[in-house]
């Protein structure tokens, strides 16, 4: 291989050419390489070195076939075309961020970026899939770019990179599978890095409800460096990693925030059998770990209705369940704070098939309020929870324990008198009956202590209930 070296020391002059360097070569660049004409071509037949003191623009075509090194700081993006062409895996290195408008990866070998690669126009995958190294190093698709004729042979096996506020579609994947996943609604101009991994997906034992299990087999990375709020966008294909059997219709976006994976919303469509897919609500919560998760596992029976009220002296409670087949029992749950719930009675299934009414009276004492949801247990050992019925006694408004301003956009507020000072626990339920928000207040002196709601909560309507197990809150609050 022979080394040419391209020194351009005229600021003023042009580099108009059209050839090609036929013998395997390395092009070291030290000066002014201008490619100044969308008509202008310069075939690299080997690698191309461009030094820190370097300025090398592309308005033309420049063909490389084998590897990159650029450490030329601040380099210009141009308006033209660089084709990565080689036949041998191709190596983009060096220490600053190689830079080109258009871009074509045709290699069926491959490339790998042991340095950031930019696109700011389009991207045309032609061939070979991207590997980016652990460092981690970028595929970057700057504000306004785009990319075509990616598939499962073409994409990007690690880290991808979109600046700006458009919405986008990342081409990663595991270097078999392409498994995409999308920012839409981008509030504001910003800077997100995502991966994906194969599994197994971390943390899948710390659920907060309603969520009753996530994937296993997949989930990505998505880092916010800059920017606001955007909803995310995920897909399955059961054909490529196979995904949990549920309804679709229980399928929601769900994210892990370094505690436990919550719900950020959304509803699945498609079919889980074959392919789907589910956006979120709005999140501004980044740099966390994001896949699909179910508020429900899938069982053959179906719940018709859950209720119960207060009878005298104890609570009824009824359920109808139709469809019951292969179902092991009913536990009926109760709870005074709607977090930590007791077994009250099992109640083996009748499994007819059909329409099967079951009913429990609850003889216990009762303060303020009690909870109850049924727990149902196939002879799998899966489990499906039914909503949560409330069963209260008359409340009446306290003035020395109240919320100050409702309706509600961002937080709770809410006043507490010196008189009622200890350990409160908080759940704010949403119109289902679901635990959407929980935690504690520590009330030691008269003021206002406020409660901040999870960014992944929707407008609407919920229930919000503050007890020490003495002294009660409980007040609808309207989310704007």
């Amino acid at each position: 291989m022979k080394t040419l070296i391209v020194t351009f020391l005229c600021l003023a002059l042009h580099f108009f050419i059209n050839c090609c360097l036929m013998a395997q070569v390395v092009v070291q660049n030290n000066g002014i390489a201008f490619i100044s004409m969308s008509s202008d071509i310069v075939f690299i037949n080997g690698s191309l070195n461009n030094a820190s003191g370097a300025a090398l623009t592309n308005n033309g075509s420049l063909y490389v076939s084998q590897n990159i090194t650029n450490n030329q700081p601040a380099m210009a993006t141009g308006t033209g075309t660089l084709y990565l062409n080689g036949t041998a895996t191709q190596t983009v290195a060096g220490s600053q961020t190689f830079k080109t408008f258009n871009l074509v990866t045709n290699n069926s070998t491959g490339f790998t970026l042991n340095n950031n690669l930019s696109a700011g126009g389009l991207h045309t995958y032609a061939a070979g899939l991207i590997t980016t190294s652990a460092a981690p190093n970028f595929m970057i698709y700057e504000s306004g770019a785009s990319y075509t004729g990616d598939n499962d042979n073409k994409h990007v096996n690690g880290w991808v990179k979109k600046n700006g506020n458009s919405d986008f579609v990342f081409p990663v994947g595991n270097g078999t599978y392409e498994r995409t996943i999308a920012l839409i609604n981008i509030t504001t101009t910003g800077e997100f890095n995502v991966k994906y991994f194969d599994g197994p997906t971390p943390n899948t034992s710390s659920l907060f409800p309603p969520l009753v299990l996530v994937d296993v087999n997949e989930y990505w990375t998505i880092n916010k460096i800059s920017g606001g709020s955007a909803r995310v966008a995920m897909n399955w294909d059961h054909s490529k990693v196979p995904v949990p059997q549920v309804l679709t219709s229980n399928i929601r976006a769900a994210y892990y925030n370094n505690s436990f994976w919550a719900s950020i919303g959304g509803t699945g469509t498609g079919n889980t059998a074959t392919t789907g897919s589910v956006t979120s609500n709005s999140v501004s919560a980044f740099n966390n770990t994001f896949t699909l998760g179910s508020v429900a596992y899938v069982l053959p029976l179906n719940i018709v209705s859950f209720n119960g009220k207060r009878n005298g002296t104890y609570n009824k409670l009824n359920w109808t369940i139709n469809n019951e087949t292969d179902v092991k029992q009913y536990q009926l749950q109760r709870s005074n704070d709607a977090v930590n719930f007791t077994t009250i009675n099992v109640q083996a299934a009748k499994n007819n098939g059909g329409n099967e009414l079951y009913a429990y009276e609850d003889v216990s004492a009762m303060q303020n309020k009690v909870y109850y949801r049924l727990r149902c247990v196939n002879n799998n050992g899966e489990v499906l929870y039914s909503g949560i019925v409330v069963i209260a006694q008359a409340v009446n408004d306290r003035k020395d324990f109240y919320v100050i301003k409702n309706p509600v956009t961002e937080k709770i507020d809410i006043y507490a008198a010196a008189a009622i000072k200890g350990t409160y626990t908080y759940t704010l339920t949403n119109n289902a009956g679901q635990i959407v928000q929980m935690g504690k207040l520590d009330i030691r002196n008269e003021g206002i202590y406020t409660i901040n709601l999870q960014n992944y909560l929707s407008s609407g309507m919920y229930m919000l209930v503050v007890t020490n197990g003495e002294n009660i809150l409980q007040k609808n609050i309207l989310k704007d």
